[in-house]
């Protein structure tokens, strides 16, 4: 029988802590390692669907990429969203594990699936924070090539590929071939990618000035919505812990999604 504490051993064997940020939260951050756990359901956020769904299929574990405390809370009530996930994940035993910017760092973790996602060739780490243990290079951003195509034809294959309703972008004047990606907030990397010789950043979460930047320094940035840059994670999340914990039923979360909506 597995124990909820050889899921979070897989999770930071393939996300280990040290390539978190030090501003992040990760690991178990709620549940009693001791307890067994039969059943994983693995989603992006921690929210309340995620949390019901769990508990309508009997999960004893939920492993998502976001945490679900980040900053502490000075109570835990059902006045608020989050106190209403903590207090329903404990009244059904059930545990709440996550990899946050540890599984965006990592070799193969969310930024690599992107980058493998939208075709990208030759993909290497932007300003690699250090080496695994087997001697692979980690980061956040990745950056890689593809064959030149127009700005219009890039865009079609990010939605197409990613699935997101609409795109968000800037024009840098250049056709697409060096592109850099980084999932979730990462716009405020734009610099590194430019100064890497990037024409084309994708990513999301983008602010109003950094998309006239991008027309500054030449760079297409394309905002392609946080939750589908890193929603491809999940499946690679449980067919890793599938592989690790043989005989545990994982399974993505069929329910949860986008929140945001576009008219």
């Amino acid at each position: 029988m597995y124990t909820v504490k050889d899921v979070l051993d897989c999770v930071e064997e393939l996300a280990p802590a040290y390539m978190q940020e030090q501003w992040d939260n990760v690991g178990l951050l709620w549940g009693r390692g001791s307890r067994k756990a039969e059943k994983i359901l693995v989603a992006l956020d921690p929210f309340e669907d995620v949390c019901r769904e769990a508990e309508s299929w009997g999960a004893d574990v939920i492993v998502t990429h976001h945490p679900l405390i980040f900053h502490a809370p000075k109570s835990i009530t059902e006045d608020t969203a989050l106190g209403r996930c903590i207090l329903f994940l404990a009244e059904n035993g059930i545990a709440a594990i996550n990899a946050h910017t540890n599984l965006d760092q990592v070799s193969g973790g969310v930024n690599d699936c992107l980058a493998n996602a939208l075709g990208l060739k030759e993909v290497s780490v932007l300003n690699p924070q250090g080496t695994d243990e087997a001697g692979k290079p980690w980061g956040l951003l990745r950056a890689g090539t593809v064959p030149q195509m127009t700005v219009e034809e890039f865009l079609e294959r990010v939605k197409k590929t990613l699935g997101c309703p609409g795109l968000r972008y800037a024009e840098g004047g250049r056709q697409v071939r060096k592109v850099a990606v980084g999932g979730g907030a990462c716009a405020g990397e734009i610099h590194a990618a430019a100064e890497a010789g990037c024409d084309t950043f994708v990513t999301a979460d983008c602010k109003y000035n950094q998309f006239w930047d991008a027309k500054d320094l030449g760079i297409t940035l394309i905002d392609a919505g946080h939750f589908w840059t890193e929603n491809l994670i999940c499946q690679v999340l449980a067919d890793k812990l599938r592989e690790k914990l043989p005989g545990v039923l994982v399974k993505v979360s069929e329910i949860h999604t986008d929140c945001i909506k576009f008219c």
